[in-house]
C-alpha cells in the first residue's frame, strides 16, 4: 500500500497540517526527497501497532497461536474462562516466584 506522496518541500511548508491529517486519517504519507531515499510520515500510535505486531509474530509458534485465535474469534468460538494455573499449563508459561525483599538490610 503505497499511500499518498508529497515532496519534501511541500511537506516542510505544510508540516503541521500534514501531521494532523496523518493522525486523523491513520494513513501514512510518503515524502519524496530528490536524490535521497524517501521517508514515511506515520502516526506514532500506528507505528507502535506495527512494531507490536512484528514483535508478536516474530516467533513462528506465537504467530500460529495468534492466527488460530483469530480464526476462532471470527468463527464465534471462544475459550471458556480459565484459571491462571490452567492458562500456564495451556501455554507452558513458567511459574514466577516472588522473592520478598529484606527491609533495612
Amino acid at each position: 500500500m503505497p499511500g499518498p506522496t508529497t515532496t519534501y518541500t511541500q511537506a516542510r511548508a505544510a508540516l503541521a497540517s500534514l501531521c494532523d491529517e496523518v493522525v486523523s486519517s491513520r494513513e501514512h504519507v510518503i515524502i519524496r526527497r530528490r536524490g535521497r531515499e524517501d521517508v514515511a510520515l506515520i502516526a506514532a500510535t500506528e507505528l507502535r501497532g506495527l512494531l507490536e505486531t512484528a514483535h508478536l509474530t516474530a516467533s513462528p509458534v506465537n504467530a500460529r497461536r495468534l492466527q488460530s485465535a483469530l480464526r476462532d474469534a471470527k468463527a464465534g468460538r471462544r475459550m471458556s474462562r480459565l484459571t491462571t494455573k490452567q492458562l500456564r499449563t495451556l501455554f507452558a508459561a513458567p511459574v514466577v516466584r516472588r522473592i520478598p525483599l529484606k527491609r533495612g538490610a
